[in-house]
């Protein structure tokens, strides 16, 4: 089963190719002006170096969010229209739950800068079960869903979270930072779903945006 991955949820974006769940290339793009311009090039020449096809490819895998609002889109668009074209299925992953596949720990708490004070966060078990579910929140108030579980924060960069665990009991937890490129976890875990069962039609895919967009929110009037 061969399965081509992206994440262009962030301007730190990743593609990669995989045979089952072994990771046969990835390969990060910065892209800070976004990905729509250049992503089917770079899936091109990710296929051409490999020599694979896009005809091969049993399944299409896209972080499906949080992140980036128009990332997101982008990201889900390739996929869904690359898979749509060849009569394949796809797979949105979490961007969370692509953290806890790449972190360590029995409890992972998988963490995610949201901007305007608040972060995107999970907890999910060693099997990857989602024990506190996603959501976003102020940083304190994350801490306080984590009750009493010992837990090893996992993120791709966690200098933005350290001081909000000062004079806390979580101030000498495990951290464990994992590469910006998820694609590699993103991979795996739709091998995962895929052999479940559960990759979906094109058209079924949305996006996991956790938080509206401002956009929304105006249009809403919330």
């Amino acid at each position: 089963m061969k399965i081509l991955a992206l994440d262009t949820t962030s301007e730190f974006g990743s593609l990669a190719l995989a045979e089952g769940d072994r990771i046969v290339e990835a390969a990060e793009v910065y892209s800070p002006d976004g990905f729509g311009h250049v992503i089917f090039q770079e899936v091109l020449s990710l296929l051409g170096r490999q020599g694979w096809k896009l005809e091969s490819i049993d399944c299409y895998a896209a972080a499906s969010g949080p992140g980036s609002f128009t990332g997101v889109r982008v990201g889900l668009t390739a996929v869904k229209g690359l898979a749509e074209a060849q009569g394949k299925r796809v797979v949105a992953v979490s961007n969370l739950l692509a953290l806890a596949y790449a972190g360590e720990g029995d409890w992972r708490a998988t963490l995610i800068d949201a901007r305007r004070g608040e972060i995107y966060g999970a907890v999910y078990d060693a099997s990857l079960r989602p024990v506190v579910d996603e959501m976003v929140v102020s940083l304190p108030r994350f801490l306080e869903a984590l009750g009493e579980r010992e837990v090893t924060f996992v993120a791709t960069d966690f200098i933005p979270f350290q001081a909000g665990l000062r004079g806390t009991r979580f101030e000498g937890s495990r951290v464990v930072t994992v590469r910006r490129a998820l694609a590699g976890p993103i991979a795996g875990l739709a091998a995962r779903a895929f052999a479940e069962g559960r990759a979906l039609l094109p058209e079924q895919v949305e996006a996991n945006y956790v938080r509206r967009s401002d956009a929304e929110l105006k249009w809403k009037g919330e």
